[in-house]
C-alpha cells in the first residue's frame, strides 16, 4: 500500500505543480521517497532492458536526450529525465511519472542523467547496466570542491554496482583512469585526430592520476581532452571503440564513426562527444543505428543548449555556460559565427549555481575581443563581477543592466545581426521564459 500511496501522491503533486507553472521535478520524488523509501528500487527493477546512467561535468543532458531520441525512434518505451532533474528526488519523480496509477511501469529501457555527487545515493536505489562518463572539469567549487572529490564520489558509486559496463571518454585522462581504478568492463569513445580546436586554457587533468607526472600530449582538443600519454608510467589514451575521424567543422559538424558518416547542423565541437557517447550506448544495448543520421537531424536541443529564438526579426541564441571548460567552448562556437554579434552574459550565485564565481577568471574572455562583437552586456546577480572581468579582458563597448529582460531589450537595439545570451543555472529557465514571451509578441 505504501508504494501505491507514494505513486498517487507523487502524480498529484506533479499535476498540481504543472498547474502552478512549476517544473515539479524534485519535490514530488522527495515526498515519494519519504512515504516509501524503496519506491525507486521497485520501479527501476521493472525496466525490461538496460538502464543507462549518464554522468559527467558537461554534456549530460544533451547526451542523455540524444540516446533517448535514438531509442524512441525505434518504437521503444523509455524512461528519461529529459529536463535534467538529475538528483535522487528528480530520478524518483521521473520513474513515477511513467507508471500507471498502480505503479506498473511499462518500459523497455531507461536513460537517466545523474549528478556526479548524487550517484552514490542514486545507485543505492537504481543499479545501471551501463554508465557513460562524458568528461570531468572543475564546476561549482563550493559544492563539488576540486575534481578529486567528484572522482571519489563516482568511484564509490561504481563500487556499488555489479556487472556494469563503463562508457568512457577516451580523450579525457581523468575519465579513462576509471578503467584502471575500478576494474570494470570499459568501452571508449573519442576523437581520433587533431582538428585544430586547441585553446590556451586551464587543463585540469594534465597530471597523471597514477604517478603524478605531467602528461605529454600529441595534441589537445580543449581543456585536458586530447591524445595524451605518461612517459614515466605508461598511462595513455586507450584505443577508442567508437572513434570520430574525418572531422569537418566548417558547416555544422560532420565526421565518420565506425565507417558511418554523421553530418548534423549543430554548433560546437563538444557536440561530437555528446553524439559519440549516445551512439556508443545505443550500439552497446543493441539499438539499430541505420537511421541515426535522421534522428540526429531531427533532434531539438533542450533548454539553453544553443536554443534559438527570433525576436524583432533578429536571432537570439540562449546557451547554458556554467563552468570554464563549457564557457570556453561556447566562446569557440561564437567565434566560428561570422555574423556581427551582441553578447549578453548573465551570472547568478544562488545555491544551485555555486556562491563562488571566481571561475569567471578561468574563462578566456579575452578571445571575445576578436569575435566581431558590437557590444558586451553584463546582467544577473553578479553582474558587477562580469563587468570587472570584461574590463580586464580589455573588451570594448561593455556595459551592464541588472534586470535580465531590460538587458535583452537593450541588446536587441544594437546593430549586431545575432544576440548570444550566455547564462548559468538558476537564471536559465527565467531567461528562456522572457525570450519566449518576447518572441510571442512579434
Amino acid at each position: 500500500m505504501k508504494k501505491i500511496l507514494a505513486v498517487w501522491i507523487t502524480k498529484f503533486l506533479i499535476f498540481a505543480g504543472k498547474l502552478a507553472g512549476k517544473k515539479g521535478s524534485s519535490t514530488p520524488g522527495a515526498v515519494a521517497l519519504k512515504i516509501c523509501p524503496d519506491i525507486l528500487k521497485w520501479l527501476s527493477g521493472q525496466v525490461k532492458g538496460s538502464i543507462v546512467a549518464v554522468c559527467g561535468t558537461n554534456g549530460k543532458t544533451t547526451t542523455n536526450n540524444l540516446l533517448y531520441s535514438i531509442l524512441k525512434s525505434q518504437g521503444k518505451k523509455v524512461v528519461c529525465n529529459n529536463v535534467g532533474a538529475n538528483m535522487l528526488e528528480g530520478v524518483a519523480t521521473t520513474f513515477i511519472s511513467n507508471t500507471n496509477f498502480f505503479g506498473k511501469l511499462d518500459a523497455d529501457y531507461a536513460c537517466i542523467e545523474i549528478d556526479e555527487v548524487s550517484t552514490v545515493k542514486v545507485f543505492d536505489h537504481m543499479v545501471p547496466n551501463f554508465m557513460i562518463i562524458t568528461n570531468l572539469f572543475r564546476d561549482q567549487l563550493d559544492r563539488y570542491g576540486e575534481i578529486d572529490i567528484t572522482i571519489d564520489f563516482l568511484k564509490r558509486a561504481i563500487s556499488k554496482t555489479g556487472d556494469i559496463t563503463l562508457i568512457l571518454n577516451a580523450d579525457d585522462p581523468l575519465v579513462t583512469a576509471f578503467g584502471r581504478e575500478t576494474g570494470k568492463k570499459c568501452v571508449y569513445f573519442g576523437v581520433g585526430e587533431d582538428v585544430g580546436a586547441s585553446l590556451n586554457e586551464t587543463k585540469e587533468g594534465r597530471f597523471c592520476r597514477f604517478c603524478g607526472s605531467e602528461l605529454a600530449y600529441q595534441f589537445y582538443h580543449y581543456s585536458q581532452l586530447g591524445n595524451y600519454g605518461c612517459i614515466k608510467c605508461g598511462f595513455s589514451r586507450p584505443a577508442a571503440d567508437f572513434e570520430a575521424l574525418n572531422v569537418d567543422l566548417s558547416d555544422g559538424l560532420s565526421f565518420t564513426v565506425n565507417n558511418q558518416e554523421i553530418s548534423v547542423d549543430y554548433r560546437g565541437f563538444y557536440n561530437i562527444y555528446n553524439i559519440l557517447a549516445a551512439y556508443s550506448a545505443a550500439s552497446l544495448i543493441g539499438a539499430s543505428l541505420e537511421n541515426v543520421h535522421k534522428v540526429l537531424g531531427e533532434y531539438k536541443p533542450q533548454i539553453g543548449r544553443m536554443e534559438t529564438f527570433t525576436i524583432h526579426g533578429k536571432p537570439v541564441i540562449l546557451n547554458l555556460s556554467k563552468n570554464p571548460a563549457g564557457f570556453n567552448q561556447t566562446i569557440s562556437t561564437i567565434a566560428s559565427d561570422s555574423r556581427k554579434k551582441d553578447i549578453l552574459v548573465v551570472i547568478n550565485d544562488n545555491a544551485q549555481d555555486g556562491r563562488d564565481v571566481s571561475w569567471l577568471w578561468d574563462v578566456d574572455f579575452e578571445r571575445l575581443g576578436a569575435v566581431n562583437a558590437s557590444s558586451f552586456t553584463a546582467s544577473g546577480i553578479r553582474f558587477h563581477d562580469v563587468l570587472v572581468r570584461f574590463k580586464y579582458a580589455q573588451l570594448d563597448n561593455f556595459s551592464s543592466e541588472a534586470d535580465v529582460k531590460a538587458a535583452i531589450l537593450k541588446c536587441l537595439e544594437g546593430d549586431g545581426e545575432v544576440l548570444y545570451v550566455l547564462v548559468n543555472y538558476t537564471v536559465l529557465f527565467s531567461t528562456q521564459k522572457i525570450l519566449k514571451s518576447l518572441e510571442g509578441n512579434k
